[in-house]
């Protein structure tokens, strides 16, 4: 038996616009920059071929204006090294995905083919721009606007001179000004776009509220180090929207009671093989466990879409005002006043499954199997599709979501070593992330400003804000109530997250009491707004 392309459809953007892939978060920062230019569109950039290391530096030559002093074989080895996202750097087959996102107009010396972002760009521009508050979505992408696109005239694209701004974003924004006759930019069409909400809507609210929160440091820490930050921000805010809806489709599917949240076990203490390591590998291997079941309810959605589209043919169904059916209006279609018109559509198409047949003999059992169950012939629909496409999307899925959690990267979520199994942990440099918006303080007055915290109050916002459990474990998805062996590892990984706060110089001891235990910022910002850096 074999399936038809049409069936094979898996991709619903009301479920997620990501194209599942492993994906890097350079080149999903550098498509998200149009998105900000352009106001949710991708763009169009006209140019007469790819860039290699050479071009940049050629045209660095070409500008003496602009780049005066600059040694060739000096400015070689810097954008090489510094400056250009490179895909298989130190092989034969070294090439340039483009420019760091360092600066708003670097996207356009991308080379698209190796600086795909696989839809991450844009499911996040969605959520920002779909929070509960639209004023405040909005106000988040004007912010990352003026970040990204620093030391430039909105209206007209110009240098301004007054602007106060590093050697490297000034390098960044001569470069665009040295080629912009030489390419062309513009929106790509807004007539097929569809701006989907969140299915997990809370997370766009979470996204805003930490994204403004971290700009906040914006003259504080240097631009490098937070387009760094905001990369690690992204890939962890993506990263809990996907696992977070691993978890509710297929509740919605069943129409069970959706609870989308849960809690993730980190192991900080670090060390594979130990009591704190088999906790948090335990609770990775549930939520990676709930790929197939997602699979199935995304397969469920798709092909509820399909049969949307059909009934709209018919004349038998409307379509929404806003031109597009959400995943809600789809599972509307599961209700029994629509079983016969589910059972023709899904009949039709298992017919023409059953009418071919292919060379796995296992599989093509298996989908025999389900035919003899006696289901509906919808569901029974779903099963065999499912069937066939479940290990090809499992894959993909896994992979998508160890890069978003930056697997073995610095800002990582999640470990494995080369024979060993996946776990949680928790790595410093999203530590440092977490604290900068964990230590900022929101006054009566709207503003924020910062202040110190104790080591519990940061595990419980950790814990309540994120799902990120480090001295307890998460109640349900994969744990019941700790064992005696549970407890000493449990206080074997907050001993280790103390450690750890001391090691990146959030914390020092100033008493063994636990609630006398104070982070306390690196940089400190009162409510009259002075500013300063801690020594």
């Amino acid at each position: 038996m074999t399936l038809h392309r049409s069936d094979k459809e898996f991709r619903h953007p009301g479920i997620s616009y990501l194209d599942y892939k492993q994906m890097e978060m350079d080149r999903v920062l550098t498509g998200f920059l149009p998105r900000l230019w352009w106001d949710g569109r991708s763009s169009i950039v006209s140019r007469s071929a790819d860039l290699d290391v050479d071009d940049f530096v050629d045209t660095l030559r070409e500008h003496p204006e602009s780049f005066a002093g600059f040694d060739p074989d000096t400015t070689h080895r810097w954008l090489e090294t510094h400056l250009l996202d490179v895909v298989n750097r130190g092989k034969a087959t070294q090439a340039v995905a483009g420019l760091r996102p360092l600066h708003g107009f670097t996207y356009r010396f991308r080379n698209a083919r190796r600086s795909r972002a696989y839809g991450a760009d844009e499911q996040l521009y969605e959520m920002i721009s779909h929070a509960s508050d639209p004023r405040r979505g909005v106000r988040t992408l004007e912010h990352l606007k003026n970040f990204f696109f620093d030391g430039l005239d909105k209206r007209t694209e110009t240098p301004m001179s007054d602007a106060d701004i590093d050697v490297e974003t000034q390098a960044l924004i001569n470069l665009s000004e040295a080629v912009k006759r030489d390419i062309t930019d513009r929106p790509a069409s807004a007539k097929d776009r569809r701006s989907y909400p969140p299915l997990y809507p809370e997370a766009s609210d979470l996204l805003v509220e930490d994204v403004l929160r971290l700009l906040f440091h914006r003259d504080l820490i240097p631009r490098s180090v937070l387009v760094d930050y905001l990369k690690i921000l992204f890939a962890f805010h993506l990263a809990l929207y996907h696992l977070r809806i691993l978890k509710l489709l297929p509740s919605l599917v069943r129409c069970a009671p959706a609870r989308p949240g849960g809690g993730l076990f980190l192991d900080v203490v670090g060390i594979p093989g130990t009591p704190t390591a088999r906790l948090a590998e335990r609770s990775a291997a549930v939520w990676f466990g709930r790929i197939p079941d997602f699979v199935r309810a995304t397969f469920t959605v798709k092909r509820l879409d399909d049969l949307a589209r059909h009934l709209v043919r018919r004349g038998t169904l409307r379509t929404p005002v806003r031109g597009f059916f959400t995943v809600e209006d789809l599972l509307g279609l599961l209700a029994p006043a629509h079983k016969e018109e589910r059972d023709r559509f899904a009949g039709g198409r298992l017919a023409v499954i059953e009418s071919s047949r292919g060379a796995d003999a296992e599989i093509d059992a298996e989908i025999e199997q389900i035919l003899q169950l006696g289901l509906d012939d919808f569901t029974a629909y779903i099963e065999v599709i499912t069937a066939y496409r479940v290990a090809f999307h499992r894959k993909y899925l896994t992979g998508c979501l160890d890069s978003l959690l930056l697997k073995n990267r610095p800002g990582a979520v999640i470990a494995q070593p080369r024979r060993g199994d996946r776990r949680f942990i928790l790595d410093s440099r999203l530590l440092e992330v977490l604290l900068q918006l964990s230590l900022l303080r929101l006054g009566d007055d709207g503003e924020f400003s910062t202040a110190s915290l104790r080591v519990d109050e940061f595990l419980t916002i950790l814990r309540e804000r994120y799902g990120l459990h480090i001295d307890r474990l998460p109640s349900g998805d994969g744990f019941d109530r700790p064992t005696i062996d549970d407890q000493a590892a449990l206080r074997a990984n907050t001993d280790a997250f103390t450690a750890r706060l001391r090691e990146i110089g959030f914390y020092s001891d100033m008493s063994d009491a636990y609630l006398t235990q104070t982070i306390t910022p690196r940089y400190t910002v009162t409510a009259d707004r002075s500013q300063g850096r801690d020594a």
